[in-house]
């Protein structure tokens, strides 16, 4: 392409924010990030906000380059055949390119009183809901968090640490990702910190209240603050756009991440599903990605061959208080394994991973391109090839 190119990302997330830094290394590249809120979350801390020992917040001026033009606003829709993007607040954005960083929030419980009664955390402005009814309830009172993945895990020691009465309901097993003696070693370290846990599938919550919550072998647990953590959802601006989605209404793309309906739209993050085999959502994934897309519409600008997408993993690192966490080895295809780092040493990996994503950001805002990622997945192309197989068999 010749002249200048508008790319436009929508998202400011890790995924969105690493993008938008890596395409300024094209001076003939003007960038727009679209974001509803003024500042840059750090979902990774925000079982923090919960606990009340972190904000979680980071002015955009800190992790943005320059030439990135922060627009404040909700995207409404994308229309493709004009290359525009609609805002909320009536205004219209037009581009050459768009990354498609929505990210993910909360899901909505198909549980019956969850969306009246039950608090989730999946978002800066839920957890900010969350704080004054935690300040308000009496020491004493019995907090109950649904979920035991990692959010639900961090928030319970989190909370627990404060000297809370938590109770974590796991609806299944604790932890689901981790290996049994990794599993077993967190448990532990839940219990030392007073959390009750219940695992198993009667614990599955079939009804909130405003005071307590019901299980699917019939108990009733008295809850006078109950924090939902149980799954994820990604907006509807795709669907609502007319564009192919997975199932959970994730961009459908190839692995180069660009979209299935259109060349100049290219997804990135939690709202990426790359030949309908998406990443687990994790800030782990969303970096990799948010570079990944960058690099596709610079090949394209460039009229080179965008590369396929390779995303290894390291494992996962969950907080277990503010002095113990436990990182959870895994191969590069994210399965987990018998290793485990823990205690005040894996606090410390993981309070330095924290801060590590930031520092990313901003060494990328400063030196676009800098960012690389050493884990690469060996075994993606036999799921493709599977994949493949599986669909041939079926036509």
């Amino acid at each position: 392409m010749t002249g200048n190119t508008d790319v436009v990302v929508i998202g400011g997330g890790y995924a969105g924010v690493l993008a938008a830094n890596r395409l300024t290394q094209r001076d003939d590249v003007t960038v727009t990030l679209i974001n509803p809120r003024p500042a840059f979350v750090e979902r990774v801390r925000l079982h923090q906000v919960v606990g009340g020992s972190h904000a979680a917040v980071v002015d955009y001026r800190e992790v943005l380059g320059e030439r990135v033009e922060l627009v404040v606003d909700t995207a409404a829709r994308i229309d493709a055949p004009a290359r525009t993007v609609m805002l909320a607040s009536g205004g219209t954005v037009g581009y050459d390119y768009l990354i498609y960083a929505v990210g993910s929030g909360s899901a909505d419980p198909d549980v019956p009183g969850a969306a009246e009664f039950a608090y989730p955390i999946a978002t800066l402005e839920e957890t900010q809901r969350l704080r004054p009814v935690l300040d308000a309830a009496p020491a004493t009172a019995a907090v109950t968090v649904v979920g035991a993945g990692s959010t639900g895990i961090e928030t319970a020691a989190e909370l627990a640490e404060l000297g809370r009465q938590v109770t974590l309901v796991c609806g299944g097993l604790l932890g689901p990702y981790l290996h049994p003696r990794v599993r077993r070693s967190v448990a532990k370290r839940l219990a030392k910190l007073g959390v009750t846990v219940l695992e198993g599938s009667g614990t599955k919550v079939t009804a909130v209240t405003s005071d307590a919550v019901r299980l699917g072998d019939d108990r009733t647990l008295p809850s006078a603050v109950t924090i939902w953590t149980a799954g994820f959802s990604v907006p509807d601006l795709a669907t609502r756009s007319g564009l192919s989605t997975d199932t959970l209404g994730r961009l459908l793309t190839d692995e180069t991440l660009t979209s299935t309906d259109d060349v100049r739209i290219v997804a990135a993050g939690d709202s990426a599903a790359p030949s309908d085999l998406p990443l687990r959502m994790s800030c782990q994934t969303a970096r990799p990605l948010g570079a990944h897309a960058a690099d596709t519409v610079l090949a394209r600008i460039a009229g080179t061959r965008p590369e396929a997408i390779s995303v290894g993993y390291f494992g996962q690192c969950i907080a277990l208080g503010r002095r113990a966490a436990t990182v959870q080895i895994a191969a590069k295809d994210d399965t987990a394994n018998k290793y485990s780092i823990g205690g005040r040493l894996a606090a410390g990996i993981k309070e330095r991973a924290c801060r590590g994503v930031v520092k990313e950001l901003v060494d990328e805002a400063r030196k676009p391109g800098s960012f690389t990622w050493g884990f690469k997945d060996d075994k993606r192309q036999q799921l493709l090839r599977a994949k493949q197989n599986e669909t041939a068999l079926h036509r």
